[in-house]
């Protein structure tokens, strides 16, 4: 199997690259970030999830993990998964790979796209004009998101630095470069 976690702050274009990368690779795309958009907002997983992101924090990982694990285990089939938004704690990272283990594989690579703050802000505020999504249009929160990924979820690519699995992308240039740039280090 192969599994990719792809990795990068709101607004990398994790999004864009993991369609591209699933149509090619013939992955399942697992964004947690739908998954908590997709949740009945009057369920109460729902309620929860929604208090922690319209903040722009991140929900807590006992019930990211659950929900993870739900998802992934929809597709049985699957010659692998992307894994966009997850892991973004140490927690969910280990629970990933005893998740996995236990079903025979493991994470491929972390694929981490890297881009400047100003090109988020920028990214995220022209992205909030298209969809519609709140927290890509309050600079309050655009920062916030950002630095709560600067706190608490760059350092999982350590975790990764240590299995040998970290490739750093240069996430700036036209969607099509690093849509090679990517396909580049997957096909090595």
């Amino acid at each position: 199997m192969l599994n990719i976690v792809l990795f990068g702050p709101p607004g990398a274009g994790k999004g864009t690259q993991s369609e591209r990368l699933k149509e090619k690779y013939g992955l399942v795309h697992i964004s947690t970030g739908d998954v908590f958009r997709a949740l009945n907002p009057e369920s109460e997983l729902g309620k929860l999830a929604k208090s922690y992101s319209d903040k722009g924090n991140l929900v807590p990982d006992e019930v990211t993990i659950e929900i993870l694990e739900a998802e992934v285990s929809k597709h049985p089939n699957a010659k692998g998964v992307i894994y966009d938004g997850f892991p973004r704690t140490k927690a969910q990272a280990e629970a990933l790979d005893k998740f996995l283990n236990a079903k025979g594989t493991s994470v491929s690579m972390m694929l981490s796209l890297v881009v400047p703050e100003d090109e988020l802000k920028t990214r995220l505020i022209a992205r909030a004009e298209v969809s519609g999504r709140k927290d890509d249009a309050d600079p309050e929160i655009i920062q916030n998101r950002i630095n709560t990924y600067n706190s608490s979820t760059a350092p999982v690519a350590n975790f990764y630095i240590g299995q040998n699995k970290l490739h750093e992308i240069d996430g700036v240039g036209s969607i099509d470069d690093i849509t090679q740039r990517l396909y580049d280090i997957i096909d090595a």
